[in-house]
């Protein structure tokens, strides 16, 4: 059996008893870190948990971990988190480097396999400076779209609606071609709360959570390294560092200084812009108040159904047909079963050859990332063997 199989887990409460059996673990490194969890529903068990582990003697540098503010995206984020742990903790300096391991950014949509929270809100459209950037008006192309992106009544008929849907689409894009379809639908939006990408009228519990969070790591440490899990856009066959705007350092530079193929920046010449990004937010939260922070955040975007246009028309319809499919019902079990099955495909593929080069491509990446960033010396320490 390949040693990387069962990192990835079957359930929420699967992976939250996992994680919290790591302190253990951690402490064999970081004898006081601590375990902490927060509640953030009061109908169901569900929490976000984290990890924090201070430095044994000067607080230097600070390594964050986060993986589910797209809750379905959490089962891959949580094998990666496995792989860090069992591959890399180890190489950190205790006596200079701390550790924040956050699980589930996002419980409610791990639990029920959706991307949002219990309130139909994009987690990362809703990490704003203040409420008031959650405007009504931001992205008005959405708007003209909005018939499409959530029609209404339920799927009676799912082949016929996911027909019917591809045209709706294909009709889209020969008025605004694929880049402008994408980012109608993906920079985010405020007025339709049953809408796709929507970032809600509040600011949510979940993120006043994780930023307050942020704000207290970041402001204890000289440098921070922060990883961010999602799944979903790219190529399939090469994970994404997905970089902030707020990023000084190019593309170009940080793929050759990390020994990393793929280094892209959330702009729509090299990705997609995206309004309320958690990454984004913690760059602006540095700059505001910890100017002399060194500061390296980042997603690992594992690509599924590929980077054609063909393929951006596809997974815009899962996410359309998931949504109707919540909000609205099918007709019958099979259709749900046929919609559940493409946004599984979609958020949290199955397939040991994805699976397999996800960790591969996440293995390198981490490792580009900690020695670049001065957190570890691989080339000195004779214990590293490369796994790639």
């Amino acid at each position: 059996m390949y040693e990387w199989l069962p990192w990835f887990p079957e359930s929420y409460e699967a992976s939250r008893v996992r994680f919290r059996q790591s302190i253990e673990y951690v402490r064999q490194y970081w004898p006081g870190a601590q375990l902490r969890a927060h509640r953030v529903n009061a109908a169901e068990d569900l929490t976000i948990d984290w990890i924090s582990a201070d430095p044994l003697e000067h607080r230097n540098r600070l390594l964050v971990f986060t993986l589910g503010e797209h809750g379905i995206e959490a089962f891959t984020g949580a094998a990666m988190l496995q792989l860090f742990l069992t591959e890399f903790l180890a190489w950190l300096n205790p006596a200079d480097s701390g550790v924040l391991l956050v699980h589930a950014l996002n419980p409610w949509g791990m639990k029920h396999r959706r991307r949002t929270n219990g309130n139909n809100v994009d987690l990362n459209r809703n990490f704003v400076r203040s409420a008031h950037e959650l405007d009504l008006a931001l992205n008005p192309d959405y708007v003209q779209f909005a018939p499409i992106f959530h029609p209404q009544g339920p799927l009676r008929h799912v082949r016929w609606n996911a027909m019917l849907l591809t045209l709706r689409l294909l009709m889209a894009v020969g008025r605004v071609g694929v880049s402008g379809l994408r980012k109608a639908s993906t920079l985010g939006q405020y007025r339709f709360p049953r809408g796709i990408y929507y970032g809600g009228e509040v600011i949510q519990a979940e993120t006043e959570l994780l930023k307050g969070l942020y704000r207290t790591a970041l402001g204890q440490y000289a440098q921070v390294v922060f990883l961010d899990m999602h799944t979903g856009y790219g190529p399939s066959d090469q994970m994404s560092l997905v970089n902030s705007p707020s990023e000084p350092r190019s593309s170009e530079l940080l793929a050759e200084q990390f020994g990393y193929p793929l280094v892209v920046q959330t702009t729509p010449d090299e990705f997609y812009s995206i309004h309320g990004d958690m990454i984004d937010d913690v760059y602006a939260l540095a700059h505001a108040e910890f100017p002399q922070l060194r500061l390296y955040a980042t997603t690992f975007e594992f690509g599924t159904f590929g980077d054609s246009s063909a393929a951006a028309l596809r997974s815009l319809r899962a996410q359309i047909m998931e949504n109707q499919l919540y909000w609205c019902g099918a007709g019958d079990r099979r259709a749900q079963a046929y919609l559940q099955a493409e946004y599984e495909s979609l958020f949290n593929p199955s397939d040991e050859y994805w699976r397999a080069k996800a960790v591969a491509d996440a293995r390198q990446a981490i490792a580009g990332i900690l020695h670049a960033e001065g957190f570890v010396d691989f080339e000195q320490d004779q214990r590293h063997v490369s796994r790639s």
